[in-house]
This record gives C-alpha cells, sequence and structure tokens, in this order.
C-alpha cells in the first residue's frame, strides 16, 4: 500500500522523536566539597533510588541529565571512603535535590580520612564530569592521555631535570589487553606543584599506534616489571637511569630477575645482567639515599623497610657483589589501641619537617580491607626502630596498594607531604569495581601536623 505524501515526509521525523527526546539537555550540576575546606573531593558515589551510580570527577563535579528525572526533586545517597554524610532519623546518609537543568547544588561531606584525597592522576575520564558541565578543563590530558584506561603500581625517579614514572599493566580502549611490558613517561620537576590538582603534565613513551610504548620488552615468557627505579652518577660524574626488571608468568611468579638501563638513543630500557635464581640481596621496590655515621654514601632500596643497600654509585650498582642486605627492627602497632599491624609494600622517605624517617605501607589484612587501610610510622634511621604506626587512609572492601611518597612536591619544609597508591578491586572481594577509578592512581595530601606524634 502506498502511503500518502504528506505521511511519507513526515514518517522520518516520527521515527527519530523518540531518539531526540532522549537526548541530554543542559545538566544538572552537583559539586561536592570538603566540609572543612571547600576544595572539591573526587570519588564520591551519588546513588538514586533506582541504583543509578555517578561518582564525583577530580573537580568534585557530576553532571546530571537523567531522562525522566529531571526538574523534580531526586534523592542521592551520597557514600565515599573515608567521608561521611550525615544521616537522617532513618539512618540514611543522602539528600533530596531539586534537579534544574543548568542549576548546581552543594553537597558538603565530612573528612574521617587524616590523608586527603586530591585526584586520579591516570587514566580515563579524570574530569569527565567537568567536561560535561561545559566547564574548562584543566589539563589537556583531563580525559585521555596517550590511550590509557588504567596503570598499576608507580616508580619514579628525577633524571636529567625531569621526573620520569614507570608503572605495571597497562589498559587501553581497544582490547582487553594491554601493554604487560612496563610503560613510562615524563614530567616537569615542579616542586610544591600539584597544588590541589592531580596534573603533574605527563608525556608518556608511545608507539606508532598513539598507544603507550612497551618499555622494557625483555626476552621470555609473560609480563616484565620494573622496580627499583634510581639515577645513579658513574666515575665521570654521567648519570645512568637504573631499574630491576622481573619476569612473570602466570599466576604471579617471578622466574628470573636482573638489572636494566634505560638507553635514551632507543627509549627503551635494555638488559645489563641477570642475577643467579637463589639471589638473595637485589635492588628492589623504591630506592632513597641515606649517609651513615661513617660518612659512606649509601643506597637503599624496599618497601616499607629497607632490604638491601649498596654504595651511591653507578658501577656498584652493576656489581652485585658490593650488595648488603639490611634487618631494620620492626615491630609496627597502631598508635590508637596498640594491636600488632602486618605492614604489606610500602615506601619510605627522609622528612625535613620530623627530622625523622617516614614509612608508608598498606597493612596486610586490615580491617576494613585486605590492602586498602594505609599507615604511616616514623624512625630515627632506616634500620629502625620502627614501632608505632599511625592510620591515614581507610577503604570499604576495596584495595590502595603499593603507596609511594612524592618527596619533590613536599610543601612548608616537609610539613605537608603527597603520596600515591593504585585503586583496584583486585583482592578486595569487591565484585563492583568503580567505573574509570579501577585500576589507576590516585593521590592525596598529608599533613604531618595532623598525626598524633607521640
Amino acid at each position: 500500500m502506498k502511503l500518502p505524501f504528506p505521511v511519507l515526509f513526515a514518517l522520518p521525523l516520527l521515527l527519530a522523536a523518540p531518539l531526540m527526546a532522549a537526548e541530554p539537555g543542559v545538566p544538572f550540576v552537583i559539586q561536592v566539597v570538603d566540609a572543612a575546606t571547600d576544595r572539591p573531593v573526587p570519588l564520591v558515589r551519588l546513588r538514586t533510588v533506582h541504583e543509578v551510580e555517578y561518582f564525583t570527577d577530580n573537580e568534585g563535579l557530576v553532571a546530571f541529565d537523567e531522562p525522566g528525572l529531571m526538574n523534580q526533586r531526586v534523592y542521592f545517597q551520597v557514600t565515599s571512603h573515608g567521608y561521611t554524610f550525615p544521616k537522617d532519623g532513618f539512618g540514611m546518609a543522602g539528600t533530596r535535590l531539586l534537579t534544574k537543568p543548568g542549576e548546581t547544588a552543594t553537597i558538603k561531606v565530612e573528612r574521617q580520612n587524616l590523608a586527603e584525597r586530591i585526584g586520579r592522576i591516570t587514566g580515563a575520564g579524570r574530569y569527565e564530569h567537568t567536561a560535561r558541565c561545559g566547564r574548562p578543563l584543566p589539563a589537556p590530558d583531563a580525559l585521555l592521555n596517550a590511550g590509557v584506561l588504567g596503570s598499576d603500581s608507580v616508580h619514579n625517579a628525577v633524571f636529567e631535570g625531569k621526573l620520569f614514572w614507570l608503572w605495571g599493566d597497562t589498559n587501553r580502549a581497544s582490547y582487553p589487553l594491554g601493554n604487560f611490558q612496563t610503560t613510562m613517561a615524563t614530567s616537569p620537576l615542579l616542586p610544591g606543584r600539584p597544588g590541589a590538582s592531580a596534573n603533574p603534565g605527563l608525556s608518556y613513551f608511545t608507539g606508532s599506534d598513539g598507544f603507550v610504548k612497551a618499555m622494557a620488552a625483555m626476552p621470555g615468557e609473560g609480563p616484565t616489571w620494573l622496580s627499583a627505579l634510581v639515577t645513579l652518577k658513574d666515575a665521570a660524574g654521567k648519570e645512568h637511569l637504573c631499574a630491576t626488571y622481573a619476569k612473570v608468568k602466570a599466576p604471579l611468579t617471578v622466574y628470573e630477575r636482573g638489572l636494566c638501563e634505560f638507553a635514551a638513543d632507543k627509549s627503551v630500557f635494555e638488559k645489563i645482567l641477570t642475577f643467579p635464581p637463589k639471589a638473595v640481596a637485589f635492588p628492589d621496590g623504591h630506592p632513597f639515599p641515606h649517609q651513615t655515621e661513617d660518612g659512606r654514601e649509601w643506597m637503599y632500596f624496599g618497601e616499607a623497610l629497607p632490604q638491601m643497600r649498596l654504595p651511591a654509585n653507578y658501577e656498584s650498582w652493576r656489581d652485585p657483589r658490593t650488595y648488603e642486605p639490611v634487618t631494620p627492627d620492626v615491630a609496627f602497632t597502631s598508635q590508637e589501641d596498640g594491636r600488632k599491624i602486618i605492614s604489606h609494600n610500602g615506601c619510605l622517605m627522609w622528612n625535613e619537617y620530623r627530622h625523622l624517617w617516614l614509612s608508608i605501607f598498606t597493612e596486610l589484612h586490615g580491617r576494613t580491607s585486605e590492602l586498602g587501610d594505609i599507615w604511616v610510622a616514623e624512625a630515627p634511621s632506616p634500620e629502625g626502630p620502627w614501632r608505632k604506626a599511625v592510620q591515614v587512609l581507610q577503604h570499604d572492601h576495596y584495595s590502595f596498594y603499593n603507596p609511594k611518597w612524592h618527596p619533590y612536591w613536599s610543601e612548608n619544609g616537609g610539613q605537608i607531604v603527597y603520596f600515591e597508591g593504585t585503586y583496584t578491586a583486585t583482592f578486595s572481594g569487591n565484585l563492583h569495581p568503580t567505573p574509570r577509578y579501577d585500576y589507576n592512581q590516585i593521590l592525596y595530601r598529608l599533613d604531618l601536623q595532623d598525626l598524633q606524634h607521640p
């Protein structure tokens, strides 16, 4: 049957009408801030009664444009790791907001953690809601950088006037398997400058497809992970960017370790030597320099605690005969209740403000998560004695592992310090990874005045 011409003309418009009606318009903006500082709080979950979830971006924003729920009062449950919102008479932590397009409502949350969340450093959509709100983006890589969706565990070193960054396994958008041979970037060395943001200005080493480059494709089965990233000078005063590589096979078994060095002319790490299978002392974790009482300059390596040391020069790094194991004096206990704390991975640094060494580490088998509770302890020397520890960060059934200090960003003579770690559902038992945030690095700020020192 032939349709009349007017009907035939109108048919495409009629078919398109439902799609046009479903297009979002100007969003209603929700801004979440810290009640004490009015600074934005990223990673706050806003959940509607019918289980639609939104997570604030690095500016603490949510662009709400849910079709059918505009121009009316909508209830949002408010939750976040280490932050709380007042409960009503029924014990519900949330608020009702009138969702008028183009208008903004502010939600204030109270920080329970000593550490203040600054924002996500890696991954896509760090300022997703900021973009949806039509607001200016604070950085060129605010939405995506080198195709990276997620990165595991950071290492840093200052080399030739820049800050070098290493990560392990890295996710991409085009396929579930990304880069498993180490990812690297550089950024300007800006002391005291993430400020109140998480935009260090990462410039990734990339391949011809624009995705990050495999920086340490050592021969053998499985991924290549780098650790112990360190800058050392040789006898002539030349800097070398050095690291320890590990070859890994399923499930998480390291079957080979050795030394490698960054070849600037090729922009990759090249193998120097392989350690014997039963080697006990080798560079691993994070490095830090230390001059002992006899005046000798050492480079220590370790995680929450030092594990070994070597003379602080390139020639000694290449010679395993110079390696010395370190046995620290440690018995971590909670400063609050005296319970024993078992440390997982972490990082050490000297702090000028406290005139002490600071260790930051993840607790193994924590009370609120398997690998999500972060502690800080201090000692007069890297070897200890390490005793009292203060909890600075908690996660509710979510992992935050391999925390790393950023000493070059410290402010006010070391009173304000920064650290980051890997935020992931892995090992937590949580079956609901946080969209965009999961498997990425999140930056925190800590005021050492807030610690209750003995």
